[in-house]
């Protein structure tokens, strides 16, 4: 059996850390392959070579600093996948403001969560979401400035305490490069994950951390300068980012971005574009393998599939109906890369998804009780420290209680339960933490409670992920419910109330009302036993009814 340190082809393409900044490697690509295709947007014919990219990039870096963005700042980022997100992410990283995406599905407490928790003062938002900003005008703390992309701010938002306006006047004629001063280990971004019993955490990230992130994936999926690189996932996500576009840069490839995935139309995507390599989150590569079979299936140039999670049950199926190379998998967290990948090319076990990177990760398995090492074969929580400095997360912003508790005894820790067997393979095997994956969604449990506590009728909210159907489909969450003495609210009056005061995929798929949660002594809900209790004949599947939920 292969283990990493047979895998000699892992090299970095700058090996200075002084050299991973994103904004100079833009300009590099830019001088040394100027007009050659960076970002193809879907199957349109519109391509944007790395010259016109850094072009609009600078343009849109001295626009924000005459609105007063300046080194250091957080800007809100909330738009759809567009070349304009990209454009603004990297104009950003020009003038060294600190990138804050924002889930496009978020309204009111998670929306205004993530302003005040980062302290944003300025914003740049799609205009679709002009009416989430004025409903909770008085909930934001620090945000002052709004710019829309799309069109004009409404009457309503003139008339706001908001300094409105439009993307367009970002855009300036000085298409030179500015000079931020940055350096390797400043703050890049802040991206929200999610809290374990409590809020979501705000996860501080580093140049280096963003570079060693986008270069461990093209290791892993040979990325050449040849490639095309196709996603729809969304770029408020560190997967679409820094696994997906941040890549392509440092290899002058191309990418073909989408606004949103389709399984229906995912086939007719690659024939379109030419992609050769593609990413896949959670129970997307199982909703691929639904899609009724077609002669063009494998009629494509995709070389590598990075499927994180793989659905093994279908991993060779999906492979020969579309005729794919090679797929890949990592064991990874925002905060920490990926310490875990599987080499391209090399043979792994069912369910395995990759050795260690030991050149620059320590990576324990351990006791949560104790932090002391489990046996081989064992599951233990996911613990890693860096052997180099700066290619994990300095700390949660606004939350150093956070940062000292997930940095117990000197070793990160995930709450993620692996094990590992003779041969260095690591397997995921569950959550040690309150929190659940819907969907390539990271979704803090408390979040969904305290909407559902707010409910009038309701008396005790507990939350907990169920296995979903899908091959890869991770979890599905459900609500456990106790009413007040005297009231009581149908599923679907629940549902309604949950889809106004949350993102939509956070909305429970399923629920459970019952007289009574079990607890311990001390009355701790006792989620465990609700998980292992799973579904009953008594829950309710909004799937199975006739309530729907709005994307929005």
């Amino acid at each position: 059996m292969k283990t990493y340190q047979d895998y000699a082809d892992y090299k970095l393409q700058w090996e200075k850390q002084e050299d991973w900044l994103l904004p100079d490697i833009l300009e590099y690509q830019a001088t040394e392959r100027p007009d050659e295709p960076f970002l193809q947007w879907e199957t349109t014919e519109e391509e944007v070579s790395f010259a016109e990219t850094n072009r609009v990039v600078n343009r849109l870096a001295h626009g924000l600093r005459e609105q007063g963005v300046k080194k250091g700042d957080h800007v809100l980022l909330m738009l759809p996948n567009s070349l304009e997100y990209i454009y603004l992410w990297f104009a950003l990283s020009k003038i060294g403001a600190v990138e804050v995406p924002v889930n496009t599905s978020y309204k009111r407490d998670t929306l205004t969560h993530v302003a005040n928790l980062t302290e944003a003062e300025f914003g740049i938002f799609h205009t679709d979401y002009e009416s989430r900003i004025l409903e909770v005008t008085e909930e934001f703390e620090s945000l002052e400035s709004v710019r829309l992309l799309g069109g004009e701010p409404s009457e309503k938002a003139r008339d706001s305490r908001f300094d409105f306006g439009e993307y367009d006047e970002l855009l300036t004629d000085n298409d030179a490069n500015p000079d931020a001063n940055i350096v390797f280990n400043d703050i890049a971004a802040i991206i929200m994950t999610s809290g374990t019993t409590g809020p979501s955490k705000a996860i501080q990230k580093t140049y280096a951390h963003q570079y060693f992130f986008a270069e461990q994936c093209v290791n892993i999926t040979q990325l050449t300068e040849d490639d095309v690189y196709m996603t729809g996932n969304p770029l408020f996500h560190s997967n679409a980012q820094v696994l997906v576009v941040f890549p392509a840069l440092i290899m002058g490839a191309k990418v073909a971005l989408f606004e949103r995935f389709s399984a229906s139309s995912w086939v007719d995507r690659l024939q379109e574009t030419g992609a050769t390599v593609c990413n896949f989150l959670g129970s997307m590569m199982d909703f691929v393998f639904q899609q009724p079979e077609r002669e063009i299936d494998d009629d494509n140039d995709l070389r590598c599939l990075f499927a994180a999670p793989t659905a093994y049950g279908i991993q060779e199926e999906f492979e020969e109906r579309y005729g794919i190379e090679y797929t890949t998998e990592v064991i990874g967290t925002t905060e920490t890369c990926m310490p875990v990948l599987t080499p391209y090319g090399v043979d792994r076990p069912e369910g395995a998804a990759g050795v260690l990177l030991s050149q620059y990760f320590d990576v324990q398995l351990v006791d949560p009780e104790t932090d002391q090492s489990v046996d081989t074969g064992t599951m233990g929580e996911y613990a890693i420290r860096p052997k180099i400095p700066w290619i994990m997360t300095p700390g949660y912003y606004g939350m150093p209680e956070k940062t000292v508790d997930a940095l117990r005894n000197g070793w990160f820790h995930t709450g993620d339960g692996l094990r590992r067997d003779e041969d260095g393979w690591f397997y995921f095997v569950d959550r040690m933490g309150d929190t659940l994956r819907r969907r390539g969604e990271n979704i803090s449990t408390y979040e969904v409670e305290q909407p559902i506590l707010d409910h009038p009728a309701v008396e005790e909210c507990a939350v907990v992920g169920v296995k979903a159907e899908e091959e890869g489909g991770e979890d599905e969450v459900k609500a456990y419910v106790t009413f007040k003495d005297g009231e009581s609210a149908t599923e679907a009056e629940l549902i309604e109330w949950c889809d106004d005061r949350m993102p939509y995929f956070m909305i429970p798929r399923y629920i459970e009302v019952v007289q009574t949660l079990p607890k311990t002594e001390n009355e701790k809900i006792q989620k465990a036993k609700l998980r292992e209790q799973g579904n009953t004949e008594r829950t309710w599947d909004r799937n199975r009814s006739e309530v729907t939920i709005t994307k929005g």
